[in-house]
């Protein structure tokens, strides 16, 4: 199992972005398809409509998500860790997911990367 931690950059600041990944109208217009949503501790939450899917643990408004993600039945849920945090160019989000299965490891942060990630920064500098 290994972890991935990264920080990215969005211009825009922490109570939008907070905001953006909070509200299921808003998930649904930066990832571009279906997403359940509701910003409640102990709610189940889908994304891309099912290939994330997970628990909602703790909000802390415009400061910080955790979220456990589901990765099969057969291994440990995997934390992950959302903080926000002031930055000049807006915000720095702080991104850390723990217990992601080795075999996953690639394909998966570049998935973040790319689609989860690619889709949050556009949304806020188109």
């Amino acid at each position: 199992m290994k972890t991935f931690k990264k920080y990215y950059y969005l211009p825009a600041p922490p109570e939008e972005v907070y905001w953006a990944m909070t509200k299921a109208q808003s998930i649904q217009l930066w990832t571009g398809s279906e997403a359940e949503f509701t910003e409640e501790v102990n709610t189940e939450f889908s994304f891309w409509d099912g290939d994330i899917v997970g628990k909602n643990l703790e909000f802390e408004y415009g400061k910080k998500i955790v979220q456990q993600w589901y990765f099969g039945e057969d291994n440990e849920p995997s934390i992950v860790t959302i903080k926000l945090h002031t930055d000049k160019k807006g915000t720095s989000l702080e991104f850390v997911q723990t217990n992601i299965p080795d075999e996953d490891y690639e394909d998966f942060t570049s998935g973040l990367t790319e689609y989860y990630f690619g889709g949050l920064i556009d949304f806020f500098e188109e």
